[in-house]
């Protein structure tokens, strides 16, 4: 009998255009702004994904389905710190386009339904759901700036003369600030 397994799914709605948000899920430097320092992606088809949540939670995927700007499918490595599984373990990054605004589905799935591992999907569940706010956050603020004319993006975004031709600097987040009535954290744009 097969292994009984369960997952999650999440959406976030993105004021950018849909090649920005690409590049927030396929470029190590983007995703250190808003998911961890010290990712490495081999992007295309075959490659290797690895990211770290923090110093406990490291994830290597392989790249099953690559197709820039539609879909991005992982196919992670069991867990080295939980019991064996024959679930196979995906999350799948699906992007499209509605009413202007760029939109990304995470539908994770495959994490079997054993006690042992409630505590790990649990946490991704959850820390998906706060990566993707701060991921919103990030790409809708390079937006912003990329869309102003020169000198009142340099305003807003505190260019610094140090800076090489003013380049945008970009969010970083701080730990959650409070948590809200729905459970939800809120995240805080630090200076």
């Amino acid at each position: 009998m097969a292994e009984r397994t369960r997952g999650y799914a999440h959406r976030v709605d993105v004021k950018a255009p849909m090649e920005l948000l690409w590049q927030g899920l396929v470029a190590p430097e983007l995703l250190a702004l808003w998911f961890g320092p010290g990712a490495r992606v081999d992007a295309r088809r075959g490659g290797q994904y690895f990211v770290r949540a923090d110093r406990d939670l490291e994830r290597e995927a392989h790249i099953d389905v690559f197709e820039p700007g539609r879909r991005l499918r992982l196919i992670y490595m069991p867990p080295r710190e939980l019991p064996p599984s024959d679930a196979v373990v995906v999350d799948d990054f699906i992007l499209a386009t509605e009413q202007g605004n760029a939109v990304l589905r995470l539908l994770g799935s495959g994490f079997p339904e054993e006690e042992s591992w409630d505590l790990y999907y649990n946490r991704l569940r959850a820390g998906w759901a706060q990566a993707l706010a701060r991921l919103k956050v990030c790409v809708e603020h390079r937006h912003r700036i990329a869309s102003q004319p020169a000198a009142e993006a340099g305003a807003q975004r505190g260019a610094r003369p140090d800076r090489a031709g003013g380049a945008p600097e970009l969010p970083s987040y701080g730990p959650p600030r409070a948590s809200r009535d729905d459970g939800e954290d809120s995240w805080e744009l630090l200076p």
